[in-house]
């Protein structure tokens, strides 16, 4: 069994500290809101205002942070839609060493444009599984260390930190809402949770068109999918790997899906009631509290957790004007 040990944790914690923010967490009180929590309390972790935008950052910072000097000389490389490259662009620039970054064709102009102001390489991919294939190239011929963006205990070490944080901000969270693309962000704050505060149940939130790890839960090992079809792009993860499965398969309770429709919906509410425009992955736990899980949660203290946030005007605009087949 792969072991997130506190230790691994508290050396992550320490190892990143002077580089990430301690996010501020806010009381949504909102009784307009339908499928709220009926007598409850809903408590949002904003960490769509960490460095870089999201989340993201702990586990890049942790990963290549804790590399040997002869590794980091060699430089990193990382595959991503924009969040998890960006931050690896972040985290290269504090070691002092060169990123490479694989990032797919319909990344957000904002995006590219983030991991070339920070000193990263950028090179373009028409989809997932290409860009998978070539960090894979890349890694071989040039000696590079690969950052991954959601596998391994160095990432997940690293998002623990973010769990840790929001049980000492907020005590005595019946539950907490986490998005899931690979299952990083997940595997770090469900450990964190059951560390410290096992009661706690954890719900992962997948889309409906990226469902690797509810594919992975119920054949009981990881899986993949042919194709992603979600708008949100930041949980467009096209297969489940082995720590983070097992990590998530551990300590996570219940799993839920939502639509590319309830997305936009969560998006339009977190716009309206906290004036907060955000990517569809931001708004997932949004959309399962008041989708999948409305009327559940009555009368509980729910923790929500805004993993990160960077998109455009224009982008945000498309999105919610948009339809797609997963509707």
């Amino acid at each position: 069994m792969t072991r997130l040990t506190q230790t691994l944790i508290s050396e992550a914690r320490q190892r990143i500290a002077p580089h990430v923010f301690q996010t501020p967490v806010w009381r949504w009180q909102d009784p307009g809101v339908t499928g709220w929590p009926d007598a409850g309390e809903a408590w949002v972790k904003l960490e769509l205002w960490q460095r870089t935008g999201t989340f993201k950052a702990r586990g890049a910072l942790n990963s290549v942070l804790a590399l040997p000097e002869m590794q980091r000389a060699a430089g990193v490389v990382a595959v991503s839609a924009g969040n998890h490259a960006i931050a690896t662009a972040y985290a290269a620039r504090v070691a002092g060493c060169h990123a490479h970054v694989v990032m797919l064709a319909h990344s957000s102009p904002r995006r590219i444009e983030a991991c070339r102001a920070l000193g990263a390489e950028v090179e373009l991919a028409p989809d997932v599984h290409a860009a998978f294939a070539r960090v894979a190239d890349i890694e071989r011929e040039q000696g590079r260390v690969l950052i991954h963006p959601f596998e391994g205990l160095a990432v997940a070490a690293g998002t623990a930190t973010l769990g840790e944080e929001f049980l000492a901000q907020v005590k005595g969270l019946d539950a907490i809402i986490v998005p899931i693309g690979g299952g990083g962000l997940c595997a770090g704050v469900a450990t964190a949770v059951k560390l410290h505060a096992p009661a706690c149940r954890v719900i992962g939130v997948e889309p409906a068109g990226a469902d690797t790890m509810h594919r992975s839960f119920a054949a009981g090992r990881p899986q993949g999918i042919d194709r992603v079809e979600t708008i949100a792009d930041s949980l467009g993860a096209p297969f489940a790997l082995p720590v983070t499965f097992a990590l998530c398969h551990e300590h996570v309770d219940e799993l839920v899906k939502v639509s590319d429709k309830q997305l936009r919906e969560a998006m339009r509410l977190i716009l309206a009631s906290l004036s907060l425009a955000v990517e569809p992955a931001c708004a997932a736990s949004t959309a399962a509290m008041v989708g999948p899980l409305a009327g559940r949660l009555a009368g509980q203290r729910v923790g929500l957790i805004f993993c990160g946030s960077n998109i455009d005007l224009e982008g945000y605009r498309k999105l919610l004007a948009g339809g797609e087949p997963g509707d």
